[in-house]
């Protein structure tokens, strides 16, 4: 018993070592937020600011168009999230439920493209998005990310876990695969499409590379781009400011996640069930 209790304590200390070193620098950029720039400076490591202020947050809204700003990373993260969840759940749908030539093959060329990397589309997606005139545009951003290998994995895996025998008994009502897929399949994998849609929304909200290559102008911007502007100031003057856009970018993303973990969870655990 005393062994099993020391062998349990260890094992949580080290749990929670790891848990304060993921934590830290979340508490490090709420706390550097509503500190003056002297004290960022003069107590880094100091958690709890000895003088609080709203300066910073203040500023951010005075010197940015922020509320367009957020509003336009929220319209690229909501349209992104629906078009790859809507093709996401057709296609993995397509791949378990209908039977045609050469599916497994294109199921796995499908897949693969997980394992291509961003650098080597993003010259043709670039050049696709100047010959349509989209640079500078939100739909820019959107465009080439109407569609998600790892949605397509992630909901086909959750399909293949409801009962053959009821889909059998939808074959021998003879409901069509609309109705079925409405129904039956989707209301089934309802916490799948959840989990999946969150991530997607999640990845395309804190997006970098891609809007930075398409958005130009202030106005078109996205926060993680806001997020630059202070990061890249001169001397770095502007910490504790990029630090409050910083806070304000991760409190959607990391509300949704909390709300919604246990589904997440789910069904990256459940995935593997079925090849």
């Amino acid at each position: 018993m005393k062994t099993k209790f020391n062998s349990e304590t260890k094992y949580h200390i080290i749990l929670g070592i790891f848990v304060i070193i993921s934590l830290f620098p979340i508490i490090f950029a709420i706390s550097s937020s509503f500190k003056s720039l002297g004290e960022a400076y003069n107590n880094v490591l100091g958690l709890i600011p000895n003088e609080p202020t709203l300066n910073n947050y203040i500023e951010v809204f005075k010197r940015l168009p922020f509320i367009n700003i957020t509003g336009n990373t929220f319209f690229i993260a909501t349209m992104v999230t629906l078009f790859k969840v809507t093709t996401s759940v057709l296609a993995a749908y397509a791949f378990v439920y209908f039977d045609f030539k050469y599916k497994n093959i294109l199921y796995f060329v499908i897949i693969s493209t997980i394992f291509i990397p961003f650098t080597v589309t993003m010259i043709p997606n670039y050049l696709t998005i100047s010959q349509l005139g989209l640079r500078d545009s939100l739909w820019g951003v959107i465009l080439p990310q109407l569609s998600d290998a790892t949605g397509i994995f992630l909901l086909r895996q959750s399909m293949k876990t409801i009962p053959k025998s009821l889909i059998e008994v939808t074959e021998i009502e003879k409901i069509s695969h609309f109705k079925r897929m409405r129904d039956i399949i989707v209301p089934m994998v309802k916490p799948a499409i959840i989990s999946t849609g969150i991530m997607f929304f999640i990845n395309s909200w804190n997006e970098y590379v891609w809007p930075v290559l398409i958005l130009k102008t202030k106005e078109n911007f996205t926060l993680p781009l806001a997020l630059q502007l202070f990061i890249s100031a001169e001397g770095g003057t502007d910490f504790t400011v990029a630090m409050a856009v910083s806070v304000i970018t991760m409190i959607i993303p990391l509300i949704l996640y909390i709300i919604f973990q246990k589904h997440i969870i789910n069904t990256f655990t459940s995935s593997g069930i079925k090849g």
